[in-house]
């Protein structure tokens, strides 16, 4: 087995003769053999043992036999007590994801602290076995498949190679001793009522399934990395950047084969599911302005484009007061620029969407800005006075769903609608030949 751990080793091109490896030692079966092996072969390594009490003293047992280990093959050691069942119900979780959760913390801290370049947990192939059909069973779909990797994240599985029953036949081989973990023969696990309530039907069917499994599991894991290879690629030509959002094509979208899988790949690293994906998708041939919502993020189907952003949250409605007739005044994130002048013959108003211009003599002063709401209503400029929702007037300048909540208005001191700031002046206002002063007002400093 020392020869077939090292032909592992070379295949996956992990250094270990000259950079040191922090083992993951529990005390079970698994563990010992794979710092045996590391004595074995002379590779330099640490052992780190997590104690978390939940066995009584038999926890405490286990932590002296991994000393005693470590003693034995001249490793440092570094042993962590932890209470895991508060942390459990602290954070809503099992035990035994608090478990998981506060080893591998802990191992990537101590692994930093020591200088190791790895930490090794000793998986085998029947462990990738049992986690492939647990990842099938809650669909994770095809990158779930494959099992445990051999590397991920700083995490090598220098056993992966080797099945539970040669394990264990090299551990009784050498006479290496060990300590028995009782919840591993208890059906209370998910994982363990596959290893002993799946694991044998499925080997009854077909004797040689670890074999099979292996060879199942590379070209799984071949067809995912190819196909993230061209989906990556793809993705970087069909995804733009628009300022803070993510815009995307609903007819190159459509066009594509299998329109659900592509816009997962790209929606699903912001928190949305298959299942919502698939929704989004099949809505897409409808009438557009339909949002969906992960946990941070937002997608809105505006015509023929698919937005993406953090979901922004309404703004507080607040109502900024103006006193004065010159000057600057700071509105959120964009400012109004003031300047009162007495109207010439010559006045050519800008068409600028961006100014407004208002006969002075018509305006109430204090003025004030606040957002748009439901029910706004004025007469926008060049429509003779006929009334119109500001809703509507949005709806009309196609103006998105984000957009939409940084929308405001500029009032009159007696409350009525001046202008849909940066989009129409109401009419009512507006320059006339006899008008004889006129106030500007100019939007500046927009936020894209």
């Amino acid at each position: 087995m020392l020869d077939s751990f090292l032909t592992f080793i070379n295949q996956q091109k992990w250094d270990l003769g000259k950079q040191k490896t922090l083992l993951a030692v529990s005390g079970g079966v698994d563990s010992v053999v794979m710092a045996h092996l590391f004595y074995k072969a002379g590779f330099d390594a640490i052992i780190a043992h997590c104690n978390f009490g939940l066995r009584a003293s038999e926890s405490d047992e286990d932590e002296d036999f991994v000393r005693q280990l470590a003693l034995q093959y001249g490793y440092p050691i570094f042993v962590k007590h932890f209470d895991t069942k508060v942390y459990a119900k602290s954070n809503a979780i099992s035990t035994q994801m608090a478990a998981r959760d506060l080893r591998y913390g802990w191992f990537r801290e101590q692994s930093k602290l020591s200088s190791c370049a790895w930490v090794a947990t000793a998986h085998h192939l029947n462990d990738s076995i049992e986690t492939s059909l647990l990842n099938f069973s809650r669909g994770t779909g095809l990158a779930g498949i494959p099992g445990i990797a051999a590397e991920a994240d700083g995490i090598i599985r220098p056993l992966l190679f080797a099945t539970r029953s040669e394990i264990q036949r090299y551990l009784e081989e050498n006479e290496i001793p060990w300590r028995e973990d009782r919840s591993n023969a208890t059906l209370d696990y998910k994982r363990n009522r596959i290893r002993h309530q799946v694991i044998p039907v499925l080997r009854a069917l077909n004797p040689s399934l670890e074999h099979t499994f292996k060879t199942t599991s590379a070209r799984l894991r071949s067809a995912d990395n190819l196909l993230s290879t061209f989906m990556n690629d793809w993705m970087d030509s069909f995804v733009q950047k628009v300022g803070e959002e993510i815009h995307m094509s609903v007819s190159s979208l459509l066009s594509m084969a299998e329109p659900a899988y592509a816009l997962w790949f790209i929606l699903h690293r912001y928190g949305f599911g298959y299942q919502q994906v698939q929704s989004i998708t099949d809505s897409l041939p409808g009438t557009s302005g339909k949002v969906f919502y992960s946990s941070d993020f937002t997608v809105l189907h505006d015509r023929d484009l698919l937005i993406l952003r953090l979901t922004p949250g309404r703004p507080q409605a607040t109502n900024w007061i103006l006193e004065k007739s010159s000057g600057q005044y700071q509105i959120g994130d964009v400012q109004l620029l003031f300047c009162e002048f007495e109207r010439a013959a010559s006045f050519n108003p800008d068409r600028d969407k961006n100014v407004a211009y208002f006969d002075r003599n018509m305006l109430v002063f204090p003025l004030s800005v606040r957002h748009w709401m439901a029910g706004d209503r004025f007469c926008p400029l060049g429509m003779g006075g006929k009334g119109k929702k500001v809703s509507d007037l949005l709806i009309d300048a196609k103006v998105s769903v984000f957009a939409k909540q940084k929308v405001c208005v500029l009032l009159n001191g007696n409350g009525e609608i001046l202008w849909v700031i940066g989009i129409r002046a109401d009419d009512r206002f507006k320059v006339l030949p006899f008008t004889t002063g006129v106030l500007r007002v100019t939007l500046t400093s927009v936020d894209e």
